[in-house]
């Protein structure tokens, strides 16, 4: 944004504004102030230079034009009729951003030479570069526009008079608040269906690494529903901690145009730290952090706001004595207007402290909101819980953690109103923490709380339900300190399962499950399920078939609370297997045999290629470089590669992967298994095509990384490859191995956002290290490209 120009000694206004920094509400008035006097300067000349409004007193009825500069024209603004300007937007609420856009409207009692008048206007803005969003109306032009389009009517709401004549400008403010209070409960509904329109398009802020800080759900796009249903009277949306955020989050914009320099609402990564310095913040993480607690209480008032506009119209429902009907839903707690209320006889002088989360509980399972009150009542009163927790307050948790959809919005509700913090004092360094790897879609704190929920879809699978509802809550509270969160996590789980009341035997099972939450999906998708030292080492780790199926169910859990990236068909079936192998080895004590290579694999004539959904296999006489060669031809069909095998039978070579398209659409399986037969019979045309792709798809990213495991195979060592995910990079590491003089058996492909962490299993004991160094080498240079 821009300070007001000076006008010129010609008596005409400076098109070139001096920038005014600064961050605050102070700056953002001294904005406001600067372009008021600027704009009411651009009037002024184009009053005096197209005469428009003019009282003239000669009884033409209509304005003259002067030829020249006359001794009265200082006082041209003043004696103006039928014409006003006024703001809405920033500029009306007088909350300008450092480089936000004008929103003006020209207002006239049916004036000719408005036209011309507006273009005396708007050009000089525009030469300034300001963005400007601009109409002209007459009073019930903008009355009708408002009725129909509640966008407009919103804007209406925050308009102010900045220059011309301030009647015209008083009528328009006055009828558009009065319109806006009449037809307000008729017109919110399709405000909502276009607000959650924005929400699905822009995502919401809490939880987003790069959210926009005014589309965003949560964000000041929000603010301005919930100023607009306080000021239809229905609801007491903008309280203190609502003003609190809304004030943080223009500070988080001014602060963004200021590191920027141009009108950007979207906070990037590359920004977070330079904006984090300019408020004052320590870092990135804590700005995300301020800004997901800000959006979440905005996202809150408003779903409270919503559920008022849904009571007006509907109407309370009241008894024949003409009081609210209420009905009991649970111990201390009743239903009325929609809402769960505390029960009078709950409220004493010694309130149970288990009361907060009984209502939780009820609130959950029933899928209805807790009043505010009766949350700022629990909040005030409601006593903290003794250690360990009385029976009562444990089975309301479970309740609570049970209650599936009904959990994310009550636990939500309770975080609020603090009411989460003395249940578990180790919930604030969790709140809105961010986890940066792009798989996960939530914070911290909403990731557990999400991971409860989707617990309760396999809590019929398991021996101890309970116990996987809390280890689905607990199993990432290591998050955030130093080490391997599953390691760092499991005491502190075990010491909130010991606060909770459990015996210590069941404490002792949370700690192993949050320790090995893990394991299942790590071995899965990074180990060879058919090699006997894979499911020794898992059921030595899991030790009994009650915590693998606790650990098979948390697993899913887990992943699908993580986000859509980190869950897949391909995944739930390595991770089935592992469970069902390592099931039969606890119960047994022995292993399933390995399933059969497909016999047309086996039998039929050379090259064989099957296409089968997502599977692919191959089948050639044995020669260098057969795996690379498959491995190329499916990126060369844009195809990503989730798991490999490589197999002898006789004299044959068997591979065969599990794809998926990278790109969403799947190939031309006729022109893909062409391609096939030809790559593995050396076909020199598709070995060039191969390898002009993978140079061309080379990525970038941190340095890749080897890691070696000489004990995790029978009959090889483990090469695990840690790299940036990039298209022929498959190709280009087993092309390496094979110039290397390794053979690679087996390979399982594990994508993780934007990086990948690939096991290649490598035929032999592998004992030199100098040799281990030299294939090291080869794959890293392979993987950097």
């Amino acid at each position: 944004m821009t300070r007001g120009p000076v006008p010129s000694t010609a008596g005409q206004v400076d098109p070139r504004p001096l920038p005014i920094a600064g961050i605050g509400a102070a700056a953002r008035e001294q904005r406001a102030a600067a372009l008021d006097t600027w704009l009411a300067g651009l009037l002024a000349t184009g009053l005096r230079e197209t005469g428009t409004g003019r009282e003239t007193g000669n009884g033409a009825g209509g304005p003259v034009r002067p030829d020249t500069a006359g001794p009265d024209d200082a006082a041209w603004p003043n004696t103006a009729t039928g014409v006003a300007l006024l703001a809405v937007g920033g500029l009306g609420r007088r909350q300008c951003a450092p480089c936000g856009d004008l929103d003006l409207v020209l207002v006239h009692a049916g004036v000719p030479g408005m036209d011309e008048l507006a273009a005396a206007l708007w050009y000089p803005i525009w030469d300034a570069r300001l963005g400007l969003d601009h109409s002209v109306r007459t009073i019930p032009e903008a009355l009708s526009v408002a009725h129909d389009d509640v966008k407009v009517a919103l804007g209406l709401l925050d308009a102010r008079h900045l220059a011309g004549d301030p009647e015209i400008s008083a009528q328009l403010i006055g009828a558009a608040a009065d319109q806006w209070r009449r037809t307000a409960v008729r017109a919110l509904p399709a405000l909502r269906e276009v607000t959650a329109s924005r929400w699905q398009a822009h995502g919401e802020l809490a939880f987003l690494l790069e959210g926009d800080l005014k589309e965003a759900a949560g964000g000041l796009r929000d603010v301005g529903l919930l100023r607009a249903i306080a000021f239809a009277g229905i609801s007491d949306t903008l309280r203190p901690a609502v003003r609190a955020a809304h004030v943080r989050l223009l500070d988080t914009r001014d602060a963004l145009h200021q590191s920027v320099g141009r009108r950007v609402d979207r906070l990037l990564a590359q920004e977070r730290a330079t904006v984090a310095a300019l408020l004052g913040l320590d870092d990135g993480d804590t700005l995300l952090r301020r800004v997901a607690g800000d959006a979440r209480t905005v996202s809150h008032a408003l779903d409270d706001a919503w559920r008022a506009v849904d009571r007006l119209r509907s109407g309370r429902r009241r008894g024949a004595d003409g009081r609210p009907l209420r009905r009991p839903v649970a111990r201390d707690v009743v239903e009325q207007d929609g809402e769960l209320v505390l029960a009078r006889t709950a409220i004493g002088a010694r309130p149970d402290p288990s009361l907060s989360l009984r209502i939780a509980a009820a609130a959950a399972s029933a899928r209805l909101p807790i009043a505010r009150a009766t949350c700022e009542w629990l909040a005030a009163y409601c006593p903290p819980l003794p250690t360990p927790w009385p029976p009562a307050a444990r089975a309301a948790l479970v309740t609570l953690l049970g209650a599936g959809p009904g959990l994310v919005s009550t636990w939500e509700t309770c975080d609020r109103y603090g009411l989460v913090d003395g249940w578990l004092p180790e919930w604030p360094r969790m709140r809105s923490l961010p986890q940066h790897n792009p798989v996960h879609r939530y914070t911290l704190d909403r990731h557990l709380v999400q991971a409860a929920a989707e617990a309760t879809g396999y809590a019929r699978e398991v021996d101890r339900p309970d116990l996987l509802l809390l280890a689905a809550f607990l199993h990432d509270v290591g998050k955030g300190l130093a080490g391997d969160h599953s390691i760092v996590g499991a005491p502190i789980a075990a010491r909130i399962a010991a606060r909770i009341g459990l015996p210590p035997a069941e404490v002792t099972l949370i700690e192993k499950l949050v320790r090995l939450h893990l394991l299942l999906p790590e071995v899965a998708t990074r180990r060879d399920l058919g090699d006997p030292v894979t499911i020794a080492g898992v059921a030595e780790a899991v030790q009994d078939t009650t915590t693998l199926s606790l650990l098979h169910a948390l697993a899913r859990a887990d992943a699908r609370a993580t986000g859509p990236a980190a869950w897949s068909d391909w995944k739930a079936r390595l991770i089935a297997e592992l469970a069902r192998r390592v099931h039969t080895r606890l119960d047994t004590g022995l292993l399933p045999d390995p399933p059969a290579p497909d016999p047309a694999l086996v039998a039929g004539p050379l090259p064989a290629v099957h296409l089968e959904g997502d599977r692919v296999a191959v089948a050639a006489a044995d020669r260098k470089g057969l795996l690379a060669a498959v491995a190329g031809c499916l990126a060369l069909h844009r195809l990503e590669v989730l798991a490999a095998d490589a197999s002898m039978v006789e004299d044959r070579a068997l591979v065969e992967f599990l794809v998926q398209p990278r790109y969403g659409t799947p190939p031309d399986p006729i022109a893909l298994a062409a391609d096939l037969r030809r790559a593995v019979t050396g076909d020199i045309s598709v070995t060039q095509r191969l390898r002009g792709r993978a140079l061309a798809a080379r990525g970038s990213g941190a340095a890749p990384r080897v890691v070696w495991h000489r004990e995790a195979a029978t009959d090889a060592v483990v090469l695990e490859l840690r790299a940036a995910d990039a298209g022929g990079l498959l190709y280009r590491v087993t092309s390496a191995l094979d110039e290397a003089g390794a053979q690679v058996r087996a390979a399982r492909i594990s994508t993780l956002g934007g990086d990948v962490v690939d096991a290649f299993y490598l035929v032999g004991a592998w004992p030199d290290e100098s040799e281990r160094n030299r294939v090291e080498a080869t794959v890293l240079a392979a993987a950097a490209g």
